[in-house]
């Protein structure tokens, strides 16, 4: 096998140590010979190790993804004029029998010169930074969650039914409410009519709701509980402040993607954090949704298809889009919507849900590459596919209802001299009098062999 790299290093890193294993071609001879040491992790030491691998002259170091623990390696070697390479585990996963650090270091080294490795995706450090603000508001949110649902319970164990009328129980009246409650006040007509706007007209079910058993332990709880939410609410608006300075930059691609269904400036931050906006990272889309774990597994053996399970991807990038890709669903009138019934009718609404975000993630790579504003196809994007296919359908349909259908089509009215139709615009979509082609996007043609039966008998 040929060598990729003339010298190179491998890392096996660790919480407090680091082994390093540097291969190098003898000059004038195909052997090679290997140099192995091991270093701390505290800063001065990996300064030590980058100054090891330029005295030596290696270029090209690899190391493991273990953990938080491969950061700061990585903090200090990027400074230098190093490439580095982050590997998954997995593929260089020790053999059984043969598991030492200096081992996995060798491996890892041995792999890289014969470049057999692909590297994981890590993007610059401004990126990264803005990694760690959103992800910070992920989990801030989850606490913040947690605690509101700590005062719904806390609120059931008195016999105050507040979350049964209203939806949020910490929004602008809720809070409100709750804070009387927290005070002492115990007369439901009191609490009840701090409701406002559409919620009043529900005083007379609050004031049933607050017939409650409260006393002075449910009063210190629920205290301690509001003042919780309260500061994390304050930790939430200085994130998002933190985070409107750091992107400013990227307003006009976040005013974009906002145009998405089901896409708002959260769900748009957190895009660009995680993936940045540099697509040469993702020769295509489908390449960004695998790295996702949006799109299908591969589990084929002797020619039969196995579970098609998603694989394991950006957890923070998935769970957003699925939120979104839900949010899109409810969006009336969307093409977004029209995918995700027509994945549901065969596939159930779960993967349905992926679909929709896999293609929300597709269109943003679009737009974040070209730079290009999203259009709307309509709801009604697959009835205009075939029209005829359609009206067949709808017609079935109202026939096992017990109804007789008559179809007329309209006459289509000849083209004047003064009609022009766009070159871009197929003959299809101009004899349906589409102002646009829905065909733009035609798949590949694929050509098949015809396989001789007795080549393949055994």
């Amino acid at each position: 096998m040929k060598l990729l790299y003339r010298r190179c290093a491998g890392l096996d890193v660790h919480k407090k140590s680091v082994t390093a294993c540097v291969r190098r071609r003898v000059k004038g001879s195909s052997e090679v010979e290997t140099e192995e040491a091991v270093f701390g992790t505290y800063t001065q030491d990996l300064v030590r190790m980058g100054q090891w691998f330029k005295d030596r002259g290696v270029k090209q170091v690899a190391m493991e993804s273990t953990g938080v623990y491969w950061m700061p390696v990585w903090n200090i070697l990027e400074r230098g004029s190093l490439d580095l390479m982050l590997v998954n585990p997995a593929t260089v996963r020790a053999l059984q029998g043969k598991k030492t650090d200096r081992i996995d270091a060798r491996r890892i080294a041995e792999y890289l010169q014969y470049g057999l490795l692909s590297g994981s995706f890590v993007p610059p450090k401004p990126v990264r930074q803005l990694r760690e603000l959103t992800r910070m508001r992920v989990h801030v949110q989850q606490d913040r969650n947690r605690v509101i649902n700590r005062i719904g319970r806390l609120l059931e164990t008195v016999n105050i039914k507040l979350s049964s009328v209203a939806t949020n129980i910490v929004g602008t009246s809720g809070k409100a409410m709750l804070r009387a409650l927290a005070a002492g006040e115990r007369k439901p007509e009191k609490l009840a009519n701090k409701a406002l706007t559409s919620l009043r007209k529900k005083i007379p079910e609050l004031i049933a709701a607050f017939e409650g058993t409260a006393d002075a332990h449910f009063e210190w709880m629920l205290n301690v509980l509001l003042r919780k939410l309260d500061g994390l609410d304050a930790e939430i608006s200085q994130l998002d402040a933190q985070l409107n300075e750091r992107m400013a930059e990227h307003a006009e691609l976040i005013e974009r993607l906002d145009a998405i269904p089901g896409v708002d400036r959260i769900v748009a931050q957190a895009v660009i954090a995680e993936i940045g906006t540099d697509m040469t990272q993702f020769p295509d889309a489908a390449h960004l949704a695998s790295w996702a774990g949006l799109c299908p597994g591969n589990a084929e053996s002797a020619g039969k298809r196995f579970s098609g399970r998603t694989r394991k991807g950006d957890r923070y990038l998935r769970r957003i889009l699925t939120q979104s890709a839900w949010c899109a669903s409810r969006t009336n009138g969307s093409f977004l919507q029209a995918l995700f019934f027509r994945i549901t009718r065969r596939r159930g609404e779960k993967k349905a849900t992926v679909a929709v975000a896999h293609r929300i993630l597709t269109i943003m790579w679009k737009m974040i590459r070209d730079g290009a504003v999203y259009e709307e196809r309509g709801g009604d994007f697959f009835d205009r596919l075939n029209p005829q296919r359609t009206a067949r359908q709808l017609t079935r349909r109202l026939e096992r209802i017990g109804f007789q259908v008559t179809l007329a089509s309209s006459p289509l009215s000849p083209a004047t001299p003064d009609q022009v139709v766009p070159p871009e615009v197929c003959s299809k979509c101009n004899r349906w009098r589409l102002a646009k082609c829905i065909h733009h996007s035609p798949r590949p043609k694929r050509t098949y062999t015809k396989r001789n039966p007795a080549e393949s008998s055994v």
